[in-house]
């Protein structure tokens, strides 16, 4: 399943929507040179029979972001029709921005495993190394310099039963998210999602 991969391709679509709004030219998509999805068979082709195929109400709020930061446009719900939801939340000037995609897979062990082939994508695209995080299950981030040293970088992976959240903080290059903040903003989106997901 590819899903993780193609969510975060479509925060892209986003933030090209974001541009059109006046983002003053400085949104990207997440890590301007982050994971894109890669073609395969086993692409999610949309909800499961009789599962919800609207997950936005899983996804925190502007009030749970703080940090001047709101979501220009409403969430993009089964992106690339994966399974989940996905937001931008960006300061007034787009120099601050927070991909929050939430990808819902069958099982906890399908989670997991999408979660190690998320991780793996990152790789080349943040300079750091990942470490654990107590955030749900199997949390991990890594926070660094974007490959191009364009932008400072953040991204902060974790299971919660069947959902995959990615958070990906991007800013300048020296205006790097706290990384107290970052865990503290995905605590919120994991309680979001244990009060939320049915099982």
């Amino acid at each position: 399943m590819q899903a993780a991969r193609i969510g975060i391709a479509g925060c892209a679509a986003v933030v090209i929507a974001a541009a059109g709004c006046g983002g003053g030219g400085k949104g990207s998509s997440p890590g301007s040179g982050s994971p894109t999805p890669s073609s395969s068979s086993g692409a999610v082709t949309g909800p499961p029979p009789g599962q919800p195929s609207d997950y936005g109400y899983l996804l925190i709020k502007p009030s749970d972001v703080g940090g001047g930061l709101s979501a220009p446009q409403s969430p993009m719900l089964n992106p690339n029709n994966a399974p989940g939801a996905a937001q931008l939340f960006a300061n007034a000037d787009s120099s601050r921005r927070l991909w929050d995609t939430i990808v819902i897979a069958a099982d906890a062990p399908a989670a997991t495993a999408e979660l190690a082939a998320t991780k793996s994508s990152y790789a080349g695209k943040v300079n750091g190394d990942w470490r654990p995080v107590a955030v749900g299950a199997n949390g991990t981030t890594i926070s660094g310099g974007s490959s191009d040293n364009t932008q400072a970088m953040t991204v902060l992976l974790f299971t919660e039963g069947r959902a995959l959240v990615t958070l990906e903080f991007d800013s300048a290059p020296n205006d790097p998210i706290d990384p107290a903040v970052a865990v503290d903003i995905a605590r919120k989106q994991d309680a979001a999602i244990r009060t939320g997901l049915p099982g």
